[in-house]
């Protein structure tokens, strides 16, 4: 272990072991011979950045607890430390304010609600590789980020409905979504179609949507927006495994406001409905392979979302968890 950091166990870590054995997620804490300060942090992970870029590649998932890092700010510069291309926020359904730098609120949507497991941004084609959390301030109760590792998922859902698997490998899925004219922070994929697309020009937005490959059909209060078909699995080169990287879990069972139905916001490929007991299944299967950790004050999580899908349990506040994507 390098000499600035060292990894220490934490309870509701998993243990793999397969070809290599680690715990998910990885747990860094400043060494009892060296400093936790911000700087001293910071410089460590400029100085050990193959150390972490081999241990995020081995684990998927770095949990970094004990270290000075108390505001947005301070986030921000554990963030550019790493030196990772930012991915500017287009196309995601999150209601969402930029606070600093390239540090966002998490999903802004109410306490009571649910995020279910999701890759982030795995509904467009330009999504993040990478993404930091960040716990400015304590759940009250509850909060927790779980995570759970992708390709486990994959092959748990291969192994117990091969023809569905075979199904969305070949067509893919399509998600539809409807938006408002303006955020609302009631919903949980209350992003407007202004800051989706991050302008107030309808052209504009029609110009981001087709890069992204999504068509808009446009109505008096709002647009629909429809996305794919696209894959539901993809193959993760730098570790030679199939993932279950989409969003078909959260749509189906969580892309509900006033504006959507979560039962129409995803669909196979070809436009056939899928099979809701399926769904159901597939996110127990999450639950079961999942973990959650307890926030603490300060925690920076890095998670590789080509990896690890990520969800957010409901809480009592206070709770302010900050986010950054990287490319």
């Amino acid at each position: 272990m390098s000499s600035s950091f060292r990894e220490i166990q934490i309870q509701h870590q998993k243990h793999y072991s397969n070809i290599t054995s680690f715990l998910f997620p990885s747990v860094l804490s400043p060494n009892p011979f060296s400093s936790s300060t911000l700087s001293f942090f910071t410089d460590s992970i400029r100085a050990q950045k193959p150390f972490l870029d081999s241990l995020l590649l081995k684990t998927g998932a770095i949990l970094f607890r004990g270290f000075d890092v108390n505001t947005a700010k301070d986030f921000n510069d554990v963030v550019e430390a790493f030196g990772f291309e930012e991915l500017p926020y287009v196309g995601g359904a999150a209601p969402r304010t930029n606070v600093v730098g390239r540090v966002f609120t998490a999903n802004e949507s109410p306490p009571d609600q649910k995020i279910p497991f999701h890759h982030e941004m795995a509904q467009v084609p330009e999504f993040p590789s990478k993404l930091f959390f960040f716990c400015e301030v304590e759940p009250g109760s509850g909060g927790e980020t779980p995570i759970v590792l992708s390709h486990v998922v994959y092959e748990r859902m291969k192994e117990r409905y091969p023809d569905f698997v075979e199904k969305i490998e070949e067509h893919g899925l399509i998600y539809t979504r409807v938006l408002g004219e303006e955020d609302d922070p009631s919903s949980p994929i209350g992003r407007g179609w202004k800051s989706t697309f991050l302008t107030n020009d309808k052209s504009v937005a029609e110009q981001r949507a087709a890069k992204l490959g999504m068509t808009l059909e446009w109505f008096e209060d709002g647009v629909k927006t429809i996305m794919g078909p696209i894959p539901a699995i993809k193959y993760d080169k730098s570790r030679n495994r199939k993932i279950w990287f989409n969003s078909m879990v959260a749509a189906y069972t969580g892309w509900k406001d006033a504006r959507n139905d979560p039962v129409k916001a995803v669909t196979f490929g070809d436009g056939q409905p899928l099979p809701g007991d399926i769904i159901h299944d597939c996110l127990k299967i999450l639950e079961e392979e999942s973990l959650a950790i307890p926030w603490q004050k300060g925690d920076v999580l890095l998670l590789d979302n080509w990896a690890v899908l990520h969800a957010r349990r409901s809480f009592n506040p206070p709770r302010r968890v900050l986010a950054s994507l990287c490319k």
